[in-house]
């Protein structure tokens, strides 16, 4: 399965705020063996967020769109979807019912426009907070605040499949430039992919779908590299 996931929000173009959402996402989808092929920040504008998703969802498997929701000005991520698959927004009745019932809403708690959704949307409640999410055509609409987003995912992650994958992380003091020849033969002896990443010392981190095959590739490089 492959997923592109789309953060929306001019807080995060300013450097205002952090796109942890991101980084946990990328994490969780690859905990269960989902491919994410594409991470953008759009800002809050309908045209933008519509044009993304709408080439995304024609190229992955599913979109998954995070903050933006809500009744404010400048919540306009309901309304970029809807336009991204030609559907009107309007009030949804299974949403609104489960704020009043389930939320422990009054309708006078809530402002006009909290419960709209595109039109044939599923509705994803919210259990932290107060905007619903939605899925619609590969489309998965969660909130911005990372609680909110983060439950919403968990209530439908098994929607998310791909084959497992194993990883085994080895460090090593060499320098990055001294490595190349090793990752590159790694490679052509071990179904794996390597990835290096440079710090106080070299992390790489050996990944592939054989549990033997990543391990054998890890100690063909412990034979070879020295490591911590």
């Amino acid at each position: 399965m492959h997923v592109a996931v789309v953060t929306v929000g001019d807080e995060i173009l300013a450097g205002d705020t952090t796109n942890t959402n991101a980084a946990w996402l990328g994490e969780r989808l690859s905990e269960r063996g989902v491919s994410v092929e594409r991470v953008t920040v759009v800002p809050d504008r309908v045209a933008d967020i519509a044009r993304v998703v709408n080439e995304y969802r024609a190229a992955y498997d599913a979109v998954i769109v995070t903050g933006g929701l809500g009744p404010t000005h400048d919540d306009l991520t309901m309304e970029g979807v809807a336009a991204a698959v030609g559907r009107e927004v309007e009030t949804h009745p299974e949403a609104l019912e489960w704020l009043l019932e389930e939320g422990g809403y009054e309708h006078d708690d809530l402002a006009t426009g909290t419960a709209d959704l595109p039109r044939g949307a599923r509705p994803l409640h919210n259990e932290v907070g107060v905007a619903p999410g939605a899925v619609i055509e590969g489309i998965y609409v969660l909130p911005g605040v990372p609680a909110e987003m983060r439950a919403m995912f968990e209530s439908v992650a098994e929607e998310f499949e791909g084959e497992p994958r194993h990883v085994r992380t080895l460090h090593t003091p060499e320098p990055e430039s001294a490595l190349v020849s090793h990752l590159v033969e790694v490679q052509e002896h071990f179904s794996v992919t390597v990835g290096s990443y440079p710090g106080d010392d070299v992390r790489l981190k050996l990944t592939g779908t054989d549990e033997s095959e990543v391990e054998a590739a890890a100690d063909w490089l412990r034979e070879r590299v020295p490591t911590e």
